[in-house]
């Protein structure tokens, strides 16, 4: 396994649509675990591959137990309510913005192996799953933020 370099907002590729994978094979595998240890590393809540330098529909999403899902070629299927938040995101260093998202979303995905299955989440978990979908169709949080939080004040005071 290695800890990959987290790709930087300008980046061209974080602008990019993610194509779907087809090959459930090793070098998936590969790749998940090594999100999984760049994930680790950064002490973040979820890693798209793009961020990663990998055009590929996957994704890892942190849970409310901390363990992280991963999920390949992912679908909201459903959402619901509306929850207003602050997002950062390891490929925007320093920055943190106001985002509306779903409070409850649907997603259906493929793990490694290519086996579907849904997952149901709410609260963060459910923004996570927006923050990392949305960075497979080239989008980053930025794009959504109402305003912006200074990281010193917010932090300080939460």
């Amino acid at each position: 396994m290695a800890i990959r370099n987290i790709v930087q907002v300008g980046e061209p590729i974080l602008a990019k649509k993610c194509r779907p994978v087809t090959d459930f094979n090793d070098r998936l595998h590969i790749l998940l675990d090594d999100m999984h240890d760049t994930l680790r590393k950064a002490d973040g809540a979820g890693l798209a591959a793009p961020q990663v330098g990998i055009l590929r529909a996957c994704a890892l999403v942190m849970l409310d137990d901390g363990s992280y899902l991963e999920i390949v070629n992912p679908v909201i299927e459903e959402a619901s309510g509306i929850q207003e938040g602050v997002e950062g995101c390891l490929s925007v260093p320093g920055k943190f913005g106001v985002v509306e998202r779903p409070n409850k979303v649907k997603v259906k995905a493929q793990d490694r192996h290519g086996n579907f299955f849904e997952y149901e989440a709410e609260g963060f978990t459910a923004r996570a799953f927006c923050h990392e979908i949305d960075h497979l169709s080239g989008h980053i949080f930025t794009e959504l933020a109402t305003e912006f939080i200074d990281p010193e004040e917010y932090f300080e005071e939460n």
